[in-house]
Parts: C-alpha cells; sequence; structure tokens
C-alpha cells in the first residue's frame, strides 16, 4: 500500500551504459529549502555519478585470494606430514 508520500528526484543518464541505463537520486527534504539551486543539484549528482563509473576494483583482490590459498596448502601439507 503506498501512502500520499511526495519525493523530488533527480535522473542521471549513466556514462557507461553497458550494466546501468540511471541513477535516481533522491533529494532530502531540506535541500530546496536551504536555497540549493536545480543547476547545483544535477551538477552534484552528475559529479558522484563519474565518481562511482570511475573507481575500479582493487588489484589486491587476486593476490590475497593466491596467498591464502599458499598459506592454507602449505598448512595442510605440514599436518599431513607430521
Amino acid at each position: 500500500m503506498v501512502k500520499g508520500v511526495s519525493r523530488q528526484v533527480i535522473v542521471v543518464q549513466s556514462p557507461d551504459k553497458e550494466l546501468f541505463e540511471q541513477a535516481i537520486f533522491i533529494l532530502k527534504e531540506e535541500a530546496v529549502a536551504k536555497g540549493v539551486t536545480e543547476e547545483m543539484l544535477l551538477k552534484e549528482a552528475k559529479r558522484a555519478v563519474r565518481v562511482q563509473a570511475g573507481k575500479k576494483l582493487s588489484a589486491y583482490g587476486p593476490v590475497w585470494a593466491a596467498g591464502g590459498a599458499a598459506v592454507t596448502g602449505i598448512a595442510w601439507l605440514i599436518a599431513v606430514l607430521l
């Protein structure tokens, strides 16, 4: 059931269309009351999308996984030999 709640949103098209078409930002109620302009809101939303699109996964993940597997293998080998 939906009650009578109204929210203001900004929809920004994704720069990378491979996984997402658009991002939807829900504005805080006090954002408009503080005198924030539509241009400022749109600029901040686009900046947030660019920042998230620019983040890459850490290259250290596979290194940590391989290191953990090696340590586990060595511990298993020592346990079997003893």
